[in-house]
């Protein structure tokens, strides 16, 4: 009988081939609590394997099968792959996310290795394959939460979750694939369309096997289409001669076709699908993958945020994406978009991804459903006082960049959040700096805080932290600058506001739980239900009504264990009654001084 495979939906939305293989599933596993695996023989083909575990869960989750919680050095994956026959064909090897750093063996030989926890990678293992045979696939993954040299996001470096800190995730916890590509395919791909201009620019990647990426590519082309979803109709289509494996394609909207096309809005989403071929001088398609586009510009004024031209007042939800059951990893799809539903029948347009990199599937439900989202590196557990902080954050993040830059729902990025001062020492300025650059350098399109909630150095937000519960003291706090004096700053020795849009990014997060009153939170928690619908309203009307601020973010969507301040269980059940969920809703839905004063 074959196994069922969890998590079986192809696992990157924006470039999808035919042909792939989900590994998905029962793989045999070992810990290594001594990381003395390589040492000891474990990526040979006779190395004891004592246990199973389900990909692609961790095995600190229960999904995973073991549900191990205790601290790992490493751990050890193994699978047997069969193959049919790949001549003239190369076999990519992806994996999704693996927490920390990963190595890679086919039939015994080491095929690359990979560090960092959040970001997605791939090898090329097409020279160590046997065809039509049985191959070994196994994997070793390192993990240190405590060395104060990766980020960790809100991993917790204790034994036990404690405060906001929560259940570690190790090894495998996205999905793993192979799939098969021609000598010469499309590698990746960069979509930025533009709603005012009505064109999709592409910056294509192609590999060929005995080129670089600046070779001549002879005698092929690059053909791209933009079709209706609902209708099936070429509405763009254009081919061009390749020059080198760097192409740049630009499908521009005639006056006809302009006038059939819809923007990409909050709530409102209008997406259009996007294929690319690569051809031989005969016609014959090489190469061709599927992706999808949205006609969205993004323009940050001193105000605040504008999308297509129209000032976008950001009600936000703080999402720590946790699951009971699976940790880092949802159960499955459909669960990743039922959180973006859950926040938006309450009235929120985003999120702020917090302090974990966001799957791609995720992203592509943001995409579809018309919701914001700030992407975000797990940076805490990275100690930036650090000499090798720079070259341990830097890489994985440009992967990430890179990873997600073509979706629409993103529209900022904040690679850093309360970057607290460590083991006594004031963090080094030019880290943040200097992150903060290259991320502009990588991406210019969008906005980027350089750390949220507490000590800016380099902004193009200025954003603030505020749990303060007392309703009258959190009003007294923005009541000058909503007068047009000065804004309120958190930590004014260690920042200085210098005229930026303004962002309260983190507020409220009042615990609610009646059956255990230790429960962690922010402040006391109420009393009552009406007193905790009365709080939520209070802080939040403060926010909206001041014209200065142009974003609000919620502290949060769900309880993540001990953590008991979301306006959802863990489990994604309702905490609260009807009525409490009609005022948040209510509440959310007010017409904020913001966009009275700039629409």
């Amino acid at each position: 009988m074959n196994q069922i495979i969890p998590r079986p939906e192809y696992p990157r939305p924006q470039m999808v081939r035919e042909k792939w293989q989900n590994l998905n599933g029962m793989w045999s596993f070992a810990f290594d609590h001594g990381a003395s695996g390589i040492a000891r023989g474990m990526h040979l083909k006779d190395a004891d394997y004592p246990l199973s575990i389900t990909v692609p869960f961790c095995p600190e989750s229960s999904l995973s099968g073991i549900n191990s919680k205790d601290f790992v050095a490493a751990v050890w994956y193994r699978r047997v792959i069969e193959l049919a026959n790949l001549k003239s064909k190369r076999l990519i090897l992806h994996f999704g996310a693996v927490d920390y750093q990963c190595d890679v063996w086919v039939n015994e030989q080491h095929v690359g290795s990979h560090k960092g926890g959040y970001s997605s990678f791939s090898f090329d293992i097409t020279h160590c394959v046997k065809t039509g045979d049985e191959n070994i696939l196994t994997v070793r993954a390192f993990d240190d939460v405590r060395s104060g040299k990766q980020p960790t996001g809100k991993q917790s470096p204790e034994y036990h979750s404690y405060g906001c800190m929560y259940t570690r995730t190790t090894g495998i916890w996205q999905t793993v694939w192979l799939e098969t590509v021609p000598e010469t395919y499309i590698e990746d791909m960069k979509i930025a369309a533009s709603w005012k201009n009505k064109m999709v620019n592409l910056d294509v990647t192609l590999c060929d096997k005995g080129l670089s990426r600046n070779s001549a590519m002879p005698d092929m082309k690059l053909e791209a289409r933009l079709t209706d979803p609902k209708t099936k109709n070429i509405l763009i289509e254009k081919k061009v001669a390749i020059q080198s494996g760097l192409q740049s394609l630009c499908l521009d909207a005639d006056e006809s076709t302009s006038k059939l096309l819809k923007p990409w809005e909050p709530g409102n989403a209008s997406l259009y699908n996007l294929e690319l071929c690569l051809t031989n001088t005969s016609g014959e398609v090489i190469d061709q993958v599927q992706s999808y586009c949205g006609f969205r510009d993004l323009e940050l004024r001193p105000e605040g945020l504008y999308i297509n031209n129209k000032p976008v007042f950001q009600r936000l939800i703080l999402d720590q994406g946790f699951y009971p059951d699976g940790i880092y990893t949802a159960p499955d799809d459909q669960s990743l978009k039922n959180d973006i539903e859950l926040s938006m029948r309450l009235g929120f347009n985003g999120a702020r991804l917090h302090q974990k990199v966001f799957e791609p599937r995720f992203l592509y439900w943001a995409d579809k459903l018309g919701y914001l989202v700030w992407g975000e590196q797990g940076s805490w557990g990275l100690d930036v006082t650090h000499a090798g902080a720079l070259t341990n954050f830097l890489p994985e993040w440009l992967e990430i960049i890179k990873r997600d830059i073509s979706h629409p729902s993103i529209i900022g990025w904040c690679p850093f959040n309360e970057t607290w001062d460590q083991k006594g020492k004031r963090q080094y300025d030019d880290v943040i700096r200097q992150i903060y650059l290259v991320t502009k350098m990588a991406d210019p399109s969008r906005p980027v805080i350089d750390t949220s909630g507490n000590y800016h150095v380099q902004t193009d937000i200025f954003d603030v932290h505020d749990y303060e519960q007392d309703i009258v003291v959190f009003a007294e706090k923005f009541k000058a600058m909503a007068n047009g004096g000065d804004p309120y700053v958190t930590y004014p020795d260690r920042q200085k506001y210098e005229g930026q849009a303004y962002f309260v990014s983190e507020y409220g997060g009042a615990s609610w739980n009646k059956n255990q009153q230790d429960a962690w939170g922010y402040g006391n928690q109420p009393a009552s239900e009406a007193e905790f619908a009365q709080r939520y309203t209070s802080l939040t009307e403060t926010l909206l009504h001041n014209p200065r601020i142009c974003a609000l973010c919620y502290t949060q969507l769900t309880d993540v264990e001990q953590e008991q301040n979301g306006l959802y269980t863990y489990e994604r059940k309702h905490k609260f009654s009807d009525a409490v969920y009609q005022q948040i809703t209510k509440t959310n839905k007010k017409l904020s001084a913001f966009e009275k004063k700039y629409s």
